[in-house]
């Protein structure tokens, strides 16, 4: 039996669920996500919360008992305080500017890098050097960090790069002067 599958999941006051055919929704006061649920199983929901009960025990339904309950949690945490990742940007001149729906990365390259941000996802630029990305879809969020990052992935020499805030480069011994 999963360990994560089998824990309930608590629905504020101003969330509805729905799951019909596969599909589960979860409206709430930041927006709508919708998404295919995988799993042999029902979905009990009583007194505002939500349990998720496997119906075979076979290898593929256990593991995706835990997937379901995880990608529920992620949508009701999401539509009600949604998701966030900060990128910093360290290297002499490197930056970025906000520009609409797109921004410019200045990232060492001959040419500014232009990154135009996808629906359901807002990008922040508190100073220049940080990145915040933000929205209700922790995937998407995840997706769009990984593909800023992508750009200029952090060196270990000089530490020069895109990292996420959290990050810490371990850093590597430059070349020994021959005597």
């Amino acid at each position: 039996m999963s360990r994560i599958g089998i824990l309930p999941i608590k629905l504020p006051e101003n969330v509805t669920f729905s799951y019909k055919d596969s599909k589960a929704t979860v409206e709430g006061p930041k927006g709508r996500l919708e998404t295919a649920i995988n799993f042999r199983g029902k979905i009990v929901h009583e007194n505002n919360t939500l349990r998720l009960v496997s119906e075979s025990g076979d290898k593929q339904n256990k593991a995706l008992h835990g997937l379901a309950r995880s990608l529920i949690n992620n949508m009701v945490v999401g539509v009600t305080s949604g998701f966030s990742k900060t990128l910093k940007i360290v290297g002499v001149g490197y930056k970025a500017q906000l520009q609409g729906k797109s921004f410019t990365l200045n990232l060492g390259y001959s040419h500014p890098i232009v990154f135009s941000v996808p629906e359901g996802i807002t990008v922040e630029v508190p100073d220049p050097n940080t990145v915040v990305v933000s929205g209700i879809d922790k995937h998407l969020v995840g997706q769009v960090a990984a593909n800023i990052r992508k750009f200029r992935p952090p060196e270990p020499y000089k530490g020069k790069g895109v990292m996420y805030s959290y990050e810490s480069i371990k850093r590597k011994a430059g070349k020994a002067s021959v005597k």
